[in-house]
């Protein structure tokens, strides 16, 4: 017999689903609310904040610290053991509240705000991984024998609208001029706008808590996570209990990290978000010198990304849902982000084409390999660690973030490279290739990692990796 839970998911999860996005679009604004206008930082003398390339690469790789050195695994054992209301609510603030050290060191300024944002950074970043692991875990919840790669799919794609917003409407808020000097004023215009979407997205999670919470007490068992022990009906026809424990252990932690389908995924995700996300984090800086387009010229280009997702990332959802083969779209997927990168690096200078043409590519792999991915989570580990799992993926995803985005600033910083671009390029356009030759290298290596799980699911059909979903 089917639980109240299932019964009345279609109805209720959509709306919880609606709650649960708009933290997730207000987080992926503040994240990338300077990607579109990062040349800003190539020409510190013009800025009131003074920071330049290297600091914000520094700045931006501050997102991963406390997730890599034990937030997250922290934070995933706390999901199992407290739930996502309790966990979810506690970092969701600590989201906010790091957001708000940021828009402080922005408007105030001065020798320490370099320092002071990168540590709002660091709690904004753990806050934000965290909560975004609640929020996988609440669809798995509610979507469980449903629709799930469908939803995830849904949520990855309006989280991701605010990744557009913020690229197209940046350029807008700090208006290009040569020679212009930028007040603090000026510069903050950004991060003040994704403090308002921060506080609507606060409500609505206070909003999803209250819908939980009633869920739980009409359906116990429909939720995760709980150390409750299920109930059976005996050779005698008699209610008994359970003899599997499905209470969450620490010593399932070990068992996850034992578990070699989860370093596949966790890989993958850390090479191919590599390639994309910190790509974001200094589109500005390599688009525009590489095809001599105008800031918002570039934020319209780049902004394809996740314009792409909201249409394809439900529809590859659907499809894994409906037909599976999860590991053949993850493989197309890294190698429709390698050509991305390669007409990037590649492509004939000073023409825009090649840039769109790039993002294209770009903006499908974005969709398909995250579609395929997320909904194969649940089906290599038991559901009472499904929340350590996310939060560990997150973290192998995180230290190649922090990593990534920090060696990029650098690079960009320096403006050195191979001297195969030829004597004409200018230091700009130097950078920007020596960029795009590293991002390639993580995108060859996902096609190869993406093959290995192939691979995997090929030899482990019990695991129903290719299987579909509903």
């Amino acid at each position: 017999m089917q639980s109240s839970m299932q019964k009345s998911y279609r109805p209720a999860a959509w709306i919880a689903l609606a709650c649960l996005v708009v933290p997730m679009f207000a987080q992926y604004f503040f994240d990338d609310m300077f990607s579109s206008i990062s040349y800003l930082f190539e020409n510190p003398s013009l800025l009131a904040l003074g920071w330049d390339s290297a600091g914000y690469g520094f700045y931006a790789s501050g997102y991963s610290v406390l997730c890599v050195f034990g937030g997250l695994v922290v934070g995933g054992i706390l999901l199992d053991r407290w739930g996502v209301r309790v966990t979810g609510s506690l970092f969701v603030g600590m989201m906010v509240f790091g957001a708000g050290l940021v828009l402080f060191a922005l408007l105030h300024g001065g020798s320490a705000s370099l320092g002071l944002a990168y540590v709002g950074c660091m709690v904004f970043g753990l806050g934000s991984e965290i909560a975004g692991t609640a929020v996988t875990r609440s669809i798995a919840k509610w979507f469980k024998g449903g629709p799930m790669a469908l939803a995830m799919g849904l949520e990855l794609s309006i989280a991701r609208l605010g990744t557009a917003f913020a690229l197209v409407i940046s350029p807008r808020l700090v208006s290009a001029a040569d020679g212009h000097f930028y007040t603090l004023v000026e510069t903050a215009r950004p991060a003040l706008l994704g403090m308002a979407l921060m506080a609507v997205g606060l409500v609505l999670w206070a909003v999803f808590v209250a819908m939980d919470a009633r869920a739980d007490k009409i359906s116990p068992r429909a939720s995760l996570g709980r150390n409750d022990k299920t109930p059976v009906i005996s050779s005698e026809g008699e209610a008994g209990v359970e003899k599997t424990d499905d209470r969450f252990r620490f010593k399932d932690v070990l068992g996850v990290l034992g578990n070699k389908n989860f370093w596949l995924l966790g890989l993958l995700c850390v090479l191919f978000y590599s390639s994309v996300v910190a790509f974001k984090k200094f589109a500005g800086a390599i688009l525009v010198p590489r095809f001599d387009i105008p800031a918002s010229a570039a934020g319209w280009m780049v902004s394809m990304l996740p314009f792409s997702t909201v249409i394809f990332a439900p529809l590859f959802g659907i499809l894994v849902d409906k037909r599976g083969n999860g590991t053949r779209w993850m493989i197309l997927g890294s190698v429709l982000a390698l050509v991305a990168h390669l007409l990037l690096a590649f492509g004939p200078q000073g023409v825009p084409f090649w840039g769109y043409l790039a993002m294209a590519f770009l903006g499908f792999g974005y969709s398909l390999v995250p579609a395929a991915l997320w909904p194969s989570v649940p089906k290599i580990v038991p559901d009472k660690v499904l929340g350590t799992t996310f939060a560990l993926i997150y973290w192998v995803q995180n230290l190649g973030l922090m990593s990534f985005k920090w060696i990029a600033g650098v690079i960009l910083s320096a403006s050195s490279g191979p001297a195969a671009i030829g004597d004409s390029a200018n230091p700009a356009q130097i950078g920007a290739f020596t960029v795009e030759l590293m991002f390639s290298a993580l995108c060859i290596a996902s096609v190869v990692v993406a093959l290995l799980f192939r691979r995997t699911s090929r030899l482990n059909p019990s695991l129903r990796l290719d299987a579909p979903n509903t």
